[in-house]
């Protein structure tokens, strides 16, 4: 407690090494373009190159991004990552389009053919033209699929495995660079250092989505010991394992989990730990929002699990003050929950927050209250008022509770809509940007 020290993150420096790739790709296009282009064609031909590499570097990025590497994960967080996956993705997407538009107009222009008839003649005549046009109509669906107004009128499970066409299309549209682009051609050291982009991307997408858990779940043998309700809606599931404090998961953090039973073998949902881990038991602690989370009710004892991870930056490690305060809006009080037992902190130094819409739904009250008793904790309740009627949290209200909450670290979890309002809210009542610690599942 004398001395925090608290893990630093690796966001700016893996943005800084980003860009610089980005920087090193138009190094490559710069090298091989030998003079100035004189006519449009050659300027569109031109562009077009330069788009293609830039568009195949950010596919690289954006497959790299969710191969779920523990650097990027726990360190800079699951939700950042997939953030910056999401935005290279919408890059990538557009850089392709570009370079398809831009070395079509500049082919015909230079050709004196119409757009139509050159792009028969490139996609018929061109090596590996046909498996990149399949790959990218496949890109172009899958950022069809991903956008806001789409992906929410479709079931997490169906846009999922709609995702994993990605794969194909990369493999689909990888080849045609090769054989086609310029800057490849006749230069070997580019070639290498393009098999090798892709070929690390490949290794590490390998090792930690599919090795790293089929070594998990092999070595830790996790099965449903028990389910148990909590409150209206949320449960508690309880699993058992070998060895399971050998996986090093922390509290605050969160595994994708698969149970290997009818209707949800085919879906990893992630659910935070709502309790230090055990050497042979875990438990996490869902409340029912959808169809997989609704249907852990039904879980039967000895059920098998097939886990991934841990995940997650929402741990002791973010702390760099001596006093803390944990804002739970519902569910959110899972991770909370965890972080609350273990948290180093003096008396009087940690307060927990949970906000439910009732008494009742406040989940795990009884063990809230009795690591409250046990650490000399402050343990707060917001409920609605008997008519329903919202209770808000002001600045004015957070300052009243702790004076000094400038100088808290703030953990918070809950909806996003509600941890979006309660960040306003606490940047007014002078909490640093920096000491407020938020992680979310969405995208």
């Amino acid at each position: 407690m004398r001395r925090i020290r608290p893990r630093r993150s690796p966001a700016v420096p893996l943005l800084a090494l980003g860009w610089a790739g980005a920087g090193a790709v138009l190094w490559l296009w710069w090298r091989n373009t030998p003079a100035v282009p004189l006519t449009a064609g050659e300027w569109l031909v031109d562009a077009g190159r330069m788009t293609g590499l830039l568009a195949g570097y950010a596919i690289a990025l954006t497959i790299l991004q969710m191969a779920r590497v523990p650097t990027l994960e726990r360190r800079v967080g699951s939700d950042r990552v997939a953030r910056w996956h999401a935005m290279t993705g919408r890059y990538a997407l557009c850089l392709t389009v570009a370079h398809v538009v831009l070395i079509l107009y500049g082919y015909a222009a230079q050709a004196g053919l119409g757009v139509v008839a050159q792009t028969v003649s490139v996609v018929t005549d061109y090596p590996w033209m046909i498996e990149a046009t399949v790959g990218t109509l496949l890109l172009l669906f899958v950022g069809f699929v991903s956008a806001g107004a789409v992906r929410r009128r479709m079931r997490y499970e169906t846009w999922y495995h709609l995702h994993l066409l990605t794969y194909a299309a990369v493999y689909l549209a990888f080849w045609h660079q090769l054989a086609t682009g310029s800057e490849f051609a006749d230069d070997a050291a580019a070639r290498t250092a393009w098999y090798a982009l892709y070929a690390t991307v490949g290794a590490l997408l390998l090792w930690f989505r599919v090795l790293t858990p089929v070594r998990l779940n092999i070595r830790h043998r996790m099965r449903v010991e028990s389910v148990v309700r909590e409150a209206p809606g949320v449960v508690s599931v309880l699993i058992r394992g070998r060895r399971l404090h050998r996986l090093g998961a922390e509290p605050g953090q969160f595994f994708r989990w698969r149970f290997l039973t009818k209707g949800l073998r085919w879906t990893a949902n992630p659910y935070s730990l709502s309790a230090p881990p055990r050497p042979d038991l875990l438990r996490i602690t869902v409340k029912a929002v959808g169809g997989h989370s609704a249907a852990l009710v039904g879980l039967r004892p000895d059920t098998r699990v097939w886990a991934e991870g841990p995940y997650g930056a929402l741990t002791a490690a973010r702390r760099s003050r001596g006093k803390v305060l944990l804002l739970a809006g519902g569910a959110g009080i899972t991770p909370l929950r965890a972080l609350f037992e273990t948290l180093p902190a003096a008396p009087g130094d940690l307060t927990l927050l949970y906000r439910a819409r009732t008494p009742e739904e406040l989940a795990l009250r009884g063990e809230l209250e009795a690591i409250a008793d046990a650490r000399g904790a402050q343990l707060l309740y917001v409920v609605n008022k008997p008519d329903g009627r919202r209770t808000e949290i002001t600045a004015k209200t957070l300052r009243g509770l702790l004076p000094d909450i400038a100088r808290h670290d703030v953990y918070l979890c809950g909806p996003p809509g509600l941890a979006e309002e309660w960040y306003v809210v606490l940047r007014k009542a002078g909490v640093p940007d920096q000491l407020i610690h938020y992680e979310s599942f969405e995208l």
